[in-house]
C-alpha cells in the first residue's frame, strides 16, 4: 500500500478511525466526507478516516486529494499492484486500511453512501453499552438494493447457515465497529474475508451483537457483484472459512522464567 498523506502529528491519542474502501467513487467520496464530518459533531475525541483507494481508473483519487488539503483528520490510502482496470477487492482493501489505521476502536463502511455514517455513533454506544467487542450493523429491515443484489445476499447467507452454522443475520453489510485487536485478528489478505468478519471474531472468542442500521439506494456509480459472480465464489468462500476453523489452533502462550538462582 501507498499512504498518500499522513495526518499532522498531534500528541492526543486517536480514539477512533473510520475506513471506507473506495473504487470508481468519484461522484461519492466528496458527500461521503461531508456525511462523516456531520455525524461525527458530537464525538468529542480525536478521529480520523481513511479512504483506501482500490485501483479507481476515475477521479476517485484526484477527488480525494483535494478533500484532504480541507480535512486534517482525512488520510488516504492507495493500493499498490491491482490488475488493470480492477481492485484487489474489498478484504485487501479493509486490510490495508486496518494496517494504517491508528484509533483503538475501528469504524467499516462503504463508500458508496448506502451505508449511513450517522449510524456510527449509535453503534459505538451499543458497543460500550453492551460490552461487545463487535457491532455488526444488520440492514435486513431497510433494505434498498436491487432484485438481483438481494438474491444474492439471500444465496451466500444460505451457504453460510448450512456450511458454518453462521447466525449472523446481515454478514454482508460493511457497517460495523470492531476493537482494534479483533479486526487485526482476521485474516482479511484473502479475498472474500470481509463477508465473514463477524463469524471469525466469534470463532476467535470474541463477543458480537447485532443492530439494526438504515441502508440507501446507491445513486451514482455502479454496484461491484451480482448474482452470478457472487454465488459461487461465496460457496468456495464459506468452505474456505469451514476449512480454516477447523484447522485453527490456540495460539496463546505464557513465558517461563526462573530467578537468580536458576530456579
Amino acid at each position: 500500500m501507498l499512504l498518500i498523506r499522513m495526518a499532522e502529528p498531534d500528541d492526543r491519542q486517536i480514539e477512533l478511525s473510520i475506513i471506507a474502501p473506495a473504487h470508481n467513487e468519484e461522484e461519492n467520496v466528496g458527500l461521503l466526507i461531508e456525511e462523516i464530518a456531520a455525524a461525527l459533531v458530537p464525538w468529542t475525541g480525536r478521529f480520523e478516516t481513511i479512504i483506501v483507494d482500490d485501483g479507481s481508473t476515475d477521479r476517485t483519487l484526484e477527488r480525494l486529494t483535494a478533500l484532504m488539503l480541507q480535512r486534517q483528520w482525512l488520510r488516504v490510502v492507495r493500493m499498490l499492484d491491482t490488475p488493470p482496470g480492477r481492485g484487489h477487492g474489498q478484504s485487501a482493501a479493509f486490510h490495508a486500511g486496518l494496517r494504517a489505521a491508528r484509533g483503538g476502536l475501528i469504524a467499516l463502511l462503504d463508500a458508496d453512501l448506502q451505508n449511513d455514517p450517522a449510524d456510527l455513533l449509535r453503534l459505538i454506544e451499543i458497543m460500550r453499552r453492551t460490552g461487545a467487542d463487535l457491532v455488526q450493523g444488520d440492514r435486513s429491515g431497510n433494505r434498498r438494493d436491487t432484485a438481483g443484489r438481494r438474491a444474492a445476499s439471500w444465496v451466500g447467507r444460505s451457504f453460510r447457515r448450512l456450511l458454518l452454522a453462521d447466525t449472523i443475520r446481515d454478514t454482508g453489510c460493511s457497517l460495523r465497529v470492531i476493537r482494534r485487536e479483533v479486526a487485526l485478528a482476521i485474516p482479511l489478505e484473502f479475498c472474500g474475508m470481509h463477508r465473514f468478519i463477524p463469524l471469525t471474531a466469534r470463532q476467535l472468542g470474541y463477543r458480537v451483537v447485532e443492530a439494526p442500521v438504515s441502508h440507501r439506494p446507491r445513486t451514482a456509480g455502479q454496484a461491484k457483484y451480482g448474482v452470478f459472480n457472487r454465488a459461487m465464489p461465496a460457496l468456495l468462500d464459506c468452505l474456505a472459512v469451514r476449512w480454516m476453523h477447523r484447522r485453527r489452533r490456540p495460539t496463546r502462550a505464557r513465558e517461563i522464567k526462573c530467578d537468580s538462582t536458576g530456579n
